[in-house]
């Protein structure tokens, strides 16, 4: 249930002056979440290990699909942000890989971000993120498991796939989009605490049709064309209609897609 959370998780941490805890190792820290995620930490005084496939400046090499690397990445490490994914089934492995590792390194706290009704939605994507969820949960490592709505830049990569299309199709759902660097500043904070297992869900400002999404992003772009719903019978739309994918109450979440798109044109 979105918004719910369990303090079963949470145990004493080595918390260093000025706030930090010790070493904070970031997965996928070259990606769209761990880039602003890893700068997010260490502008917060965080002595942070940016976990990346390939070499390069202020990175520490390693592989979480062959475990090369991974036992050293680990090494003296407090907390685990994991944020890499491969937007395929590989991430099941990914995730025992990094357990297992976590496990045996004695890390102290694993933070993992997943997705807003990951048990409610018939995808096998969600399917696979739940999990993920799961074998964080049964790892043995106190974690912290937060889930976000998804990110604006989805949506915008949703609408651009059609961009040689007559129309743009829009399926009948709800949604409720959120900036990345306000997922990661929630990050942040929870990496600076003590596990706590899975804690409140947070989305953005809006929740609305996905069609007046897409109108918003026609519009910043200078297109004109028809906007065609799309409904199917079935679970998805059912799940979709009773709120999947929303989170109630106040957002956590500023920034409109307006703004987004708005930021995005600046640079």
């Amino acid at each position: 249930m979105a918004g719910w959370f369990s303090l079963a998780s949470v145990h004493t941490m080595t918390i260093k002056p000025g706030g930090s805890v010790g070493p904070i190792l970031v997965t996928g820290a070259t990606g769209q979440l761990g880039r602003p995620t890893t700068a997010a930490l260490r502008n917060a005084g965080h002595e942070v290990r940016a976990m990346s496939r390939q070499p390069g400046p202020g990175r520490t090499a390693a592989d979480l699909a062959t475990g090369a690397g991974v036992g050293e990445a680990l090494a003296g490490v407090e907390t685990v942000v994991h944020l890499a994914t491969t937007h395929g089934r590989a991430d099941l492995g990914l995730a025992e890989r990094l357990c297992a590792a976590s496990r045996s390194a004695g890390v102290e706290h694993l933070l993992l971000i997943s997705i807003v009704d990951v048990d409610r939605i018939p995808l096998r994507f969600y399917r696979d993120r739940r999990r993920i969820e799961e074998i964080v949960e049964g790892s043995g490592v106190p974690y912290t498991v937060l889930r976000a709505t998804q990110f604006h830049s989805l949506l915008v990569g949703m609408f651009r796939a059609q961009r040689r299309l007559p129309l743009l199709v829009a399926p009948s759902i709800r949604v409720q989009p959120i900036a990345i660097p306000e997922v990661a500043t929630r990050l942040t904070e929870l990496a600076g605490q003590p596990p706590q297992g899975r804690v409140g869900d947070i989305g953005g400002p809006e929740q609305r049709p996905l069609g007046e999404f897409a109108r918003t992003w026609q519009e910043s772009v200078g297109r004109r064309r028809p906007i065609v719903p799309l409904r199917l019978p079935g679970r998805l739309f059912a799940a979709y209609d009773a709120g999947a994918g929303l989170v109630p109450g106040p957002a956590y979440g500023e920034q409109t897609f307006a703004d987004y798109l708005g930021e995005q044109a600046r640079t």
